[in-house]
């Protein structure tokens, strides 16, 4: 070949990637489809092998347009020819896999109430168990220890299906959290509570082994605190998922302050998709890049999209046989996050927190934002006094109700409804599961305290006898200040002398001033006295004296020296 005809073949070969978008505009249909994506299929393979296949590519553009202008369509016949042109490349086509997960991503309450929630998921459910009759290798993929307290609740007979297909290894359970929850504002004892609520909760209802569940699966998540792979990693977690919140690499090491690590897929294709051919022209140069054969995608429109479609089986099935195309089938998350383990040694290591998107979330709807960690840190106070009511009383701890409590202080730490990036049906929700909290709180709080004040020996203080036929303080005080988070404290003292017992729900030794209430005291406010348990007088100061009149009681709130 002369040097004029050298350069005029490597002008072609130069050229053909504006063609075959030329030809992308002009035609349409099935067969149009089908070549078209195979072609530039083909470009990226002959990219990542220095162009050795760019003559090939040339000749079957050629053949393409040629016959494109001579019919005017693309059909069956003339898709064939070209795919003939390129069958030599399939080989190195089918070198990669395209492993696609069915996902329905199901957000808690995000523009909509529970009821609507609920309605999701069911009908998301109950479509892909009618598809997997259908297709016999379709799998599909949902997280979320919620979507199947939903299903126990709501429609048990449905989670006999599931547990089937879960049993056959089509349906997998990619949740290790309650919800896929916000990352940032949540303290260290929620994080640590979705995992052993999660894990606890889905082992016994799914008939799962805890080990099973290893995968943090967090798509839409604002941003990602940098003790995540700590505490993951201590919970048995080896995976994460996420799409927001980074820009780096696609698969890493996420690495703690404390070098622990978990193994991250970024997803470079997002989620909550429709299949089309575009997916598999990631595969070979992903697949270069990080070592690997093949490349995750996630599909399938969640919320009120229902799930994958019909369509996209098809799609996925038929796009498995076009030669010059990955191979193409169902998987999970687990069979590819175990790929990935296979070369861990060689992936980069990213260290601190991945933030933010959606920055205004974290400053918005504070009635939110408060609820959570009033309900974190009051949850906290009735555990620890319920677990010392045991200790010293043997008394029954309230498990299920402190159970019960902490799911819903959970839940609402979906990434929608803590940031505040929901509607008012979000929010009212929301709220009115926090009164549940409080509610479980107050009363464990209040049972844990009197059941330890019962066993407190007050003889010894020797209290004068008094006439208390007609004392109004019993019972005064009830509900008072619940508003403000304070522990329910109804009188339980008649007369002028009162007994008050005062705890320490923390580890430490204390110090300091304490407001109490006496409800109903008729005596002489010059001549009030506060003394501890060994007679000693307590400093003191009246803030208010029967100034107040509350549901026909009345009250002295003191300011004392505990």
């Amino acid at each position: 070949m002369t040097d004029k005809n050298m350069m005029i073949a490597n002008g072609g070969n130069m050229n053909y990637i504006s063609r075959i978008i030329d030809l992308k505009k002009k035609i349409s249909g099935y067969w149009a489809e089908r070549i078209i994506a195979q072609l530039e299929y083909s470009v990226k393979l002959s990219k990542i092998n220095e162009g050795s296949f760019d003559s090939i590519i040339t000749e079957a553009v050629s053949v393409l347009e040629n016959g494109f202008t001579t019919s005017g369509a693309v059909s069956r016949e003339l898709a064939i020819k070209v795919e003939l042109k390129i069958a030599d490349l399939s080989q190195y086509a089918k070198k990669y896999s395209l492993l696609n997960v069915a996902h329905a991503h199901i957000d808690m309450n995000w523009m909509w109430d529970y009821s609507e929630t609920v309605a999701i998921t069911l009908g998301t459910f109950r479509t892909m168990l009618d598809l997997m009759v259908e297709y016999p290798d379709f799998t599909f993929s949902q997280s979320q220890a919620s979507v199947y307290k939903i299903v126990e609740e709501y429609a048990p007979k449905m989670l006999d299906e599931i547990k089937q297909r879960i049993h056959e290894g089509r349906w997998e359970v990619s949740a290790s959290t309650w919800v896929e929850a916000d990352k940032n504002m949540p303290n260290g004892e929620s994080h640590t509570r979705h995992i052993f609520y999660t894990k606890r909760y889905l082992t016994d209802l799914l008939d799962l082994s805890p080990d099973e569940l290893q995968l943090d699966f967090e798509p839409d998540t604002f941003g990602h605190n940098t003790n995540i792979p700590e505490i993951l990693s201590k919970s048995g977690i080896k995976y994460y998922y996420h799409c927001r919140g980074y820009d780096g690499h696609n698969i890493y090491k996420w690495e703690s302050p404390s070098g622990r690590s978990i193994i991250v897929f970024r997803d470079p294709m997002w989620y909550n998709l429709n299949i089309d051919a575009e997916a598999a022209l990631y595969v070979p140069e992903f697949c270069e890049k990080y070592g690997m054969d093949s490349v995750m995608k996630v599909y399938g429109v969640g919320d009120h999209g229902g799930g994958p479609t019909r369509r996209d089986i098809e799609r996925l099935i038929d796009m498995n046989s076009w030669p010059v195309f990955p191979n193409i089938r169902f998987s999970t998350y687990t069979e590819y996050f175990k790929k990935i383990e296979k070369i861990k040694e060689t992936l980069p290591v990213v260290k601190g927190e991945l933030n933010f998107v959606f920055t205004g979330c974290y400053t918005t709807h504070s009635r939110i934002k408060m609820s959570n960690r009033i309900g974190e840190a009051k949850l906290d106070e009735a555990e620890s006094i319920s677990s010392l009511a045991g200790i010293f009383t043997n008394s029954t701890y309230p498990l299920k109700n402190y159970e019960k409590a902490w799911r819903k202080i959970l839940f609402n730490q979906f990434h929608d409804i803590l940031p505040g990036s929901g509607t008012i049906d979000t929010r009212e929700y929301a709220m009115g599961e926090f009164q549940k909290v409080m509610a479980h709180v107050n009363t464990g709080i209040s049972d844990a305290m009197n059941t330890i004040s019962s066993r407190i020996d007050t003889q010894s203080l020797s209290l004068p006898d008094e006439d208390i036929s007609s004392s109004r303080s019993e019972g005064g005080g009830v509900g008072f200040e619940i508003g403000k988070f304070n522990v329910p404290h109804p009188e339980r003292g008649v007369g002028l002398n009162r007994i008050i017992n005062i705890f320490n729900p923390t580890q430490f030794e204390r110090k300091e001033t304490t407001e109490i209430l006496i409800w109903d005291w008729e005596g002489d406010k010059s001549r009030i006295n506060v003394k501890n348990s060994a007679g000693q007088s307590v400093g003191h100061q009246i803030l208010e004296f029967n100034v107040v009149d509350f549901w026909a009681h009345t009250y002295i709130r003191l300011l004392i020296d505990a």
